[in-house]
């Protein structure tokens, strides 16, 4: 009789704990930081280590004067032990579901501008179509969303493939770029005498992305292709809540996709004291998509949600 796939290493004795210290062992590089997320002393996780060598015949670990990495063959191995977890992680959530009665949750993540404009309505859609369906949406940077995407937290997500990450492990559908606004409060100089251009704004405060975010990234390139420099002070942070809360209170600038700017100030959004600045209409980030990954299917609450948002491209 045919051996199936993963009976040869079942039949020999590994473990699931011993795969879950070879990804621990690769994401912190010491046997001892490994062994202590998993609640392990550290000479028995060093033992886990020998015994999982030992079932799959061969070396794993290479120990350094600085700590400890994997081996060609364990990086081979923890790559495929990361996909086995994400697969449990989410035979778990659909088995729960089930249970439940539900037709299952998804879990998708989105960049702020098509948080607002495309998610947003999709979802209040869905209430009324798939009442049962649970849908949990994560807005963060790009970087942190295909993250969650390779971890199995998300189904998947609306942003970009960063450049560190290897984009043959994603299906992407293109949507089209995000516009960025500047905006200050109600009452700032700016806004009682527009400024005749960008440069008319480097004297104040800017609030943006930390240092590497794209959005951050963007402006630094922009600024820089209109010969202009750097604002003298910028305050760097992700959270929308705390970009709007220092702009409304000082004489800051913020920057932000125009669709989230656009929701905070209008009436039918949530009407905050700021005001979106007419300078650099052409700022924008690059192209953004819907992020799956290939070796994925997708469940099929995750399919409802999917086929919910190509149907809202095709229509736009």
């Amino acid at each position: 009789m045919k051996r199936e796939l993963g009976e040869e290493l079942v039949s020999r004795g590994i473990k699931l704990k011993q795969l879950s210290l070879l990804l621990a062992v690769e994401d912190t590089g010491q046997m001892s930081r490994a062994a202590a997320i998993l609640n392990m002393t550290q000479p028995g996780a060093s033992r886990m280590m020998a015994d999982l060598e030992s079932i799959v015949a061969a070396r794993l670990t290479q120990r350094h004067p600085r700590g400890i990495t994997l081996t060609p063959a364990g990086e081979r191995l923890a790559e495929r032990a990361r996909h086995l977890m994400r697969n449990l992680d989410i035979a778990a959530r659909e088995v729960r579901d089930i249970d439940r009665g539900h037709i299952g949750s998804v879990h998708l993540g989105s960049v702020s501008g098509p948080s607002l404009d495309l998610v947003l309505p999709i979802v209040q859609s869905l209430r009324s179509s798939e009442p049962d369906l649970g849908i949990n949406v994560t807005v963060d940077s790009s970087d942190r969303l295909v993250a969650e995407l390779l971890s199995g937290r998300l189904d998947f997500c609306i942003g970009r493939v960063p450049e560190t990450v290897d984009p043959a492990l994603f299906e992407v559908t293109p949507i089209g770029s995000e516009p960025l606004a500047l905006i200050v409060r109600e009452g700032h100089p700016l806004a009682l005498t527009p400024p005749k251009g960008l440069a008319d704004c480097l004297g104040y405060d800017w609030i943006m992305q930390p240092p590497g975010g794209l959005l951050r990234t963007t402006v630094e390139q922009f600024l820089l292709a209109h010969g202009l420099p750097m604002p003298a002070r910028v305050i760097g942070t992700s959270s929308l809540m705390l970009t709007l809360a220092f702009v409304t209170r000082s004489d800051a600038v913020g920057t932000m996709s125009t669709a989230a700017a656009g929701f905070f100030a209008e009436a039918e959004g949530v009407r905050a004291p700021i005001r979106l600045l007419p300078v650099a209409p052409d700022l924008a980030v690059s192209s953004y998509g819907i992020i799956t990954l290939k070796d994925r299917a997708p469940t099929p609450a995750a399919t409802v949600m999917l086929n919910q948002l190509r149907a809202a491209l095709a229509r736009s």
